[in-house]
């Protein structure tokens, strides 16, 4: 049986939606932290940078808000049906997200996902510090992590399958032969050899054999 690997982004493609922006809200500074995750989504600016930029902007949210937001997302459309239907296909399906555990664990377990991976918010004293760490805080991450995958699991290119919407996907499409931008930024829509422009995640399997 062949091996076979299904890598989505969280942020924007299988949850509507940017998780800091809903922090921000919170924080009453949306569209100050929108400006800078728009500049790094479009590939203007490097995503540590950008990253580092919104978490600092987060100092003093309680993480029980954090959480109480992170499991109150709103899922994509089609996100249940893309999961079940490429599992069916004999797909490992795995999350990246430059964004956080907090989200990416929660939806993980309810959409029976393989895998995720994703960064960790520092908390002190029950209060974002403003810092953060973890597996996804550099442009390049994503495709250091879809090798590491790869290699583990005994995954070839030719089956590997990357979905997602920003400039920091594109170093996961580098190593996967299908490459699907969806609801992507231009940059990233250059780079796919699949491009969905509705938001409906299921469409993704009309091209999947």
């Amino acid at each position: 049986m062949t091996n076979k690997l299904a890598v989505f982004d969280f942020d924007s493609t299988l949850m509507d939606g940017e998780t800091l922006e809903f922090f921000a809200r919170e924080l009453g500074i949306e569209e100050k932290v929108k400006a800078i995750t728009d500049r790094a989504m479009r590939g203007e600016t490097d995503f540590f940078e950008s990253l580092t930029e919104r978490v600092a902007l987060l100092k003093g949210l309680p993480i029980t808000k954090v959480d109480e937001i992170c499991h109150n997302l709103p899922l994509m459309n089609g996100a249940e049906e893309v999961v079940k239907g490429l599992q069916g296909k004999g797909y490992k399906v795995i999350c990246f997200s430059g964004g956080f555990r907090n989200a990416t664990k929660y939806y993980a377990d309810k959409l029976r996902l393989d895998g995720e991976f994703a960064n960790i918010l520092h908390v002190k004293d029950g209060l974002l510090t403003g810092q953060v760490g973890g597996e996804m805080m550099f442009n390049d991450s994503k495709g250091q992590m879809l090798l590491r995958l790869q290699k583990l699991l005994g995954v070839k290119e030719e089956n590997t399958i990357a979905v997602g919407d920003g400039a920091n996907d594109l170093s996961m499409f580098k190593y996967a032969s299908t490459r699907v931008a969806f609801c992507a930024k231009p940059i990233v829509k250059e780079n796919a050899d699949i491009v969905i422009e509705h938001k409906d995640l299921s469409l993704i399997l009309n091209y999947i054999q």
